[in-house]
């Protein structure tokens, strides 16, 4: 993915940034922040906050635990909305984060308070296929056939599934030249060779891994890879199509949550955080693609090429594609009838 010079410019300038010292805490300050994630983020922010606490009391003297909730980002959207105070979001969909601004618990400026509009890493739709690729699986089309079954989570809770689904709809509008007749037909038939809808990425994981269920599983490449080295024994393989999503990581402070509990400087510092160098390689090293060049380039032999496709220049942005295919009635539930 060639990154725009403004972003590259951003995240260069990060990391001089966030080498200055850390203001002194306050005495009123909590102890603990909350941070809501996607559901396949537990390890990675495992590690992410194994770091930064110990940092965080090296540069202010304040000791802080960072506490996690992982869940389907649509579910964790609504259950911060109704009521769980979190701190931050660090979601996989910038549609989850608008529900929150929509309602007023983020701000409106949100993507502009941090570099490349508050995404700190990426990823994409890659495929997770059983040892030898038994069923020859290397691109879209091949997900389609009726010999192929497919496990991805459900994209009406699940903002990893949405961006499998719109990598599809993005793929088969290309074939077809832009026919949406012929698109919506190719999309039809990939939900319909799907044998489960877990809620969330972990759960089509644990389905497709320990249940063997399907013979391909799609989700983000970062999760593909971490699945794949963790079950060596089982000789799963990594199929990288040659197209694909952007599917970009967005986070946010919670301003009502930070607001009612004095934690604003806290939040924003952690969030910030993530685009130190260490930060993105920790990043990296969970399969994550950084943004910051630097450590981009120390990791680059590790992602195979793809040519990513953007929701903006496909689908005319998330506003439009919430509209045309995820609110209730929208393209989404038509082709995901009988489903």
């Amino acid at each position: 993915m060639r990154l725009s010079r403004r972003l590259i410019l951003a995240a260069a300038l990060a990391p001089f940034v966030l080498s200055a010292a850390v203001p002194a805490a306050r005495a009123d300050e909590p102890s603990t922040i909350l941070n809501a994630s996607y559901d396949i983020a537990r390890e990675l922010f495992d590690a992410i906050n194994k770091k930064f606490e110990p940092a965080y009391k090296a540069e202010t003297g304040k000791e802080i635990k960072v506490d996690q909730s992982h869940a389907g980002t649509s579910k964790q959207a609504r259950s911060i909305v109704e009521g769980l105070a979190a701190d931050v979001v660090t979601f996989n969909q910038v549609t989850d984060i608008q529900f929150l601004v929509d309602k007023g618990f983020v701000a409106k400026d949100w993507q502009t308070r941090l570099p490349n509009a508050s995404s700190p890493w990426y990823s994409f739709p890659a495929f997770l296929v059983r040892e030898g690729n038994p069923k020859g699986v290397k691109n879209w089309d091949d997900l389609v056939r009726d010999d192929v079954k497919l496990v991805f989570p459900n994209p009406k809770t699940s903002g990893n599934a949405r961006y499998t689904y719109l990598a599809a709809y993005a793929y088969a509008l290309e074939k077809f030249n832009g026919d949406t007749a012929q698109a919506d037909a190719f999309v039809k038939k990939l939900l319909a060779n799907v044998v489960v809808f877990d809620t969330g990425g972990r759960g089509a994981t644990t389905s497709f891994v320990e249940r063997e269920q399907g013979d391909v599983l799609i989700t983000f490449e970062a999760e593909v890879i971490s699945v794949k080295d963790a079950y060596k024994d089982k000789n799963f393989q990594v199929v990288v199509p040659p197209v694909s999503l952007l599917a970009e990581f967005p986070v946010a402070v919670v301003d009502k949550v930070v607001d009612k509990r004095g934690s604003r400087k806290i939040a924003t510092d952690y969030l910030t955080w993530l685009y130190s160098p260490e930060g993105q390689r920790i990043a990296a090293e969970a399969n994550n693609r950084v943004v910051d060049p630097t450590v981009a380039e120390e990791f680059k032999a590790k992602f195979a090429p793809v040519r990513l496709v953007k929701v903006e220049d496909v689908f005319g942005g998330w506003k439009k594609v919430q509209q045309d295919h995820f609110v209730s009635g929208a393209k989404l539930d038509e082709l995901f009838v009988g489903q």
